[in-house]
């Protein structure tokens, strides 16, 4: 290496006012020629302090360093990752990782460039960023494990917002090669919402700001959002003039994914009750939540189904995976195969770009499945073979991607009769059905009112800032005679308006929504829906009506219910049938 381009080194060290290495080049007389500004800043001493000076100042009291400085002179040896001391200004020892590096021209050592950094002063940044985590940490012991894992992206910019160099983890993080990305403005790679508009580089370019922690989601190059924390500081020629950035940038994906899930919302401890239903359904909660079999968690609207998924989901080995729902009610056909399968750019009108679906996006996750019961059999044919397959291709696509996730549906539905309505594939029921747990209706589980109603009264106490006690006697009567066709949902609802309108401690009758005034007023409430059928009352209603609609034959009875004869006979005298 030659002195030029040890000086070309320099500079650029120089130019990059974020680096925490302390560069200073010593010459065979043991004189400081080059002393950088983090130098000055770890040891304290300023350029005028040491330059021309003998580097003995460096070592005054920890006389390691000045040991291998003589072994690089005298022996052209270089040394990497050495663990020493240095001498303040202040003449305190500081402990650096060092490295010195012997320039040679003609067989002579005519200097050596000695890089070191700060110990302390980086244990200090992480430190800093950790605080960040900190509620996390407490609950989860391996966050701080998780959160060092991750390797920071790096790139830089020019005047013109060009990149000029992309690193590796920066490729890994986006999606894109460094091929890709040079020469690119950043907001084509990054696609951020905030690109462009007031964005953090904008005011480290215009302004010369560093930030720190900024917190934003970027696009990859397979339409997956990823959340990141980023930290940005200007570069500087050596006149001190703006040439353009730098960023480094951090994954976050699976801090977010433990703070939503660890969230109080979704806490196993806020399945409230001890009703005997209750009960029997948690007792599967924790046995299933151990294995990875397909659950369905069936139950009339407001039950608290999402909440049960959320929870087994949160019990198994797979609670540090995301957890991703879609709705199965709220997208016509058209686009509900898109949402869970993705689609590749161009594959339909309005498919700009590629996008992952929920299968993809999911990961080694749980992918919840709400409402499964309102899939139109078109798209239930293709799920059936996406379950069993355990493989699925993007809209567009002829690529075999592999489904890993777990999978949990709901349904406020009776599939059963939806199957003999033609409504629903019954060798999909099959499928998903490994294992049925029944969220009970409110009014089947009345003796957990008290608790219920407590529970809503301390967190809206806590959210409306207010000290409400309880419901009066003639209230809570109302409550307790009322048919809560909403159930759980309806009755945080109540909670919530009687809030609103309580001015004192006791909610009392005219605190209460009309219709719940109402119902008790009429003598009436609201029609019970009928209470769903046992699976094997309804099983054996069909193997009746298939029976019978084939004149007894079991061979074309099997046939029409795809299994073989021999299943059908012990499900006869199961049921008494034979």
């Amino acid at each position: 290496m030659s002195m030029k381009e040890v000086q070309h080194i320099i500079n650029k060290n120089k130019e990059a006012a974020a680096t925490p290495d302390g560069i200073v080049v010593i010459g065979k007389n043991y004189s400081v020629v080059v002393f950088n500004e983090a130098a000055s800043r770890i040891t304290g001493f300023t350029q005028r302090d040491v330059l021309n000076k003998d580097a003995s100042i460096l070592f005054q009291n920890c006389p390691e360093g000045l040991s291998h400085l003589e072994s690089s002179f005298n022996d052209k040896t270089s040394f990497t990752n050495l663990s020493l001391d240095l001498t303040t200004k202040k003449s305190i020892c500081k402990s650096v990782v060092a490295s010195f590096t012997p320039i040679v021209d003609d067989e002579k050592v005519l200097s050596v460039v000695f890089v070191f950094r700060d110990i302390f002063e980086m244990i200090k940044m992480s430190e800093t960023l950790e605080k960040r985590t900190v509620e996390l940490i407490e609950q989860k012991n391996k966050l701080d494990a998780i959160f060092n894992s991750n390797i920071e992206g790096t790139f830089t910019i020019n005047g013109d917002w060009e990149i000029t160099s992309f690193n590796a983890s920066a490729q890994r993080i986006t999606g894109y090669s460094m091929e890709e990305a040079i020469g690119q403005k950043c907001w084509s790679i990054f696609a951020s919402g905030k690109c462009q508009n007031g964005c953090h580089m904008e005011l480290t370019m215009s302004k010369g700001k560093g930030t720190i922690g900024n917190e934003l989601e970027i696009v990859r190059k397979d339409g997956k959002r990823i959340p990141i924390r980023v930290n940005s500081a200007t570069l500087l020629d050596n006149n001190k003039k703006n040439m353009g950035a730098v960023e480094t940038f951090l994954d976050i994906s699976e801090i977010k994914n433990l703070e939503n899930h660890l969230s109080e919302k979704y806490n196993f401890s806020n399945i409230i009750g001890s009703n005997m239903n209750l009960c029997q359904a948690l007792s599967l909660l924790e046995s299933v939540s151990q294995s990875d079999s397909t659950v369905v968690v069936t139950g009339e609207s407001g039950t608290g189904k999402e909440l049960m998924a959320r929870a087994i989901h949160l019990n198994s080995n797979r609670k540090l995976k995301p957890f991703v729902t879609i709705n199965c009610s709220a997208f016509v056909e058209s686009l509900i195969e898109s949402e869970l399968f993705g689609h590749e750019a161009g594959s339909f009108t309005g498919a700009i770009k590629s996008k992952p679906g929920r299968f993809e996006i999911a990961e080694d996750g749980t992918l919840f499945l709400d409402e499964i019961g309102d899939l139109s059999l078109a798209v239930q044919t293709k799920l059936l073979r996406v379950i069993e397959s355990r493989e699925f291709e993007r809209v567009g696509s002829n690529k075999q991607l592999t489904l890993k996730a777990r999978i949990i549906a709901a349904t406020n539905k009776d599939l059963l009769s939806e199957i003999a309505a033609g409504r629903f594939r019954e060798d999909l029921y099959y499928r998903i059905n490994v294992v049925n747990i029944h969220m009970p209706p409110l009014r089947d589980r009345m003796d957990d009112l008290p608790k219920l109603t407590t529970h809503f009264i301390e967190k809206f106490n806590a959210l409306f800032k207010k000290k409400i006690k309880q419901f009066s006697s003639n209230a809570f009567e109302i409550l307790k005679e009322y048919n809560w066709p909403g159930n759980i949902r309806e009755l945080e609802n109540v909670v919530e308006h009687s809030f609103v309108l309580c001015p004192g401690e006791i909610i009392q009758v005219e605190h209460l929504p009309t219709r719940i005034r109402e119902s008790k007023s009429d003598g009436q409430t609201i029609s019970q829906k009928p209470e769903m059928k046992s699976f094997d009352d309804a099983e054996k209603e069909i193997l009746i009506k298939i029976l019978r609609n084939n004149s007894g034959s079991r061979i074309k009875t099997a046939k029409e219910l795809g299994i073989n004869t021999s299943t059908l006979w012990r499900k006869m005298k199961k049921y008494d049938l034979v």
